[in-house]
């Protein structure tokens, strides 16, 4: 996120290997979906789809599913950057879905942010206003956060 790409990436694999082979097997999720961002900023979207196979694998063998939205979210995005536009879509999709059902209002708010950017690259802005002006109304503090001040650009463009 400052700019070293490759170290990071180099030190997330690591970090992620060596809890392969210990008893620290908490996290990985979110691990991985770092990794995939992180491969998605250095050009790599293919390498960020693999780790988030990794990160999905892990959701059902440990049933750790704090990231899950997260994870469907930035796969969303990785192959909308590799032009699979109508996939992106159902990712992004299943990210609100499943950020709705865990009642985690935060990823809701990342996964319409960017269900809202790909419809308005669609000419669909109606549709992006009205999906993104709900979940944005449902928070009444944190407006000084990255997601939030995102969201109301978006908004602020879509209107």
């Amino acid at each position: 996120m400052q700019g070293h790409l490759e170290v990071g990436i180099a030190e997330m694999r690591k970090g992620l290997e060596q809890q392969q082979f210990g008893n620290e097997q908490c996290y990985r999720t979110g691990c991985y979906c770092s990794l995939a961002k992180a491969q998605g900023k250095a050009g790599r979207p293919e390498g960020g789809l693999s780790a988030l196979a990794e990160a999905l694998a892990q959701v059902e063998k440990a049933d750790e599913r704090y990231s899950e939205a997260e994870i469907y979210r930035v796969k969303g995005e990785l192959l909308l950057a590799q032009g699979h536009e109508v996939e992106a879509e159902a990712n992004l999709h299943e990210a609100i879905g499943v950020a709705r059902r865990q009642q985690a209002k935060s990823w809701e708010l990342r996964a319409t942010t960017s269900l809202a950017r790909l419809w308005q690259v669609q000419g669909r802005t109606d549709e992006a206003r009205q999906m993104l002006s709900e979940i944005y109304g449902w928070f009444t503090e944190g407006f000084d956060t990255a997601d939030l001040i995102e969201a109301k650009a978006l908004l602020d463009e879509l209107a």
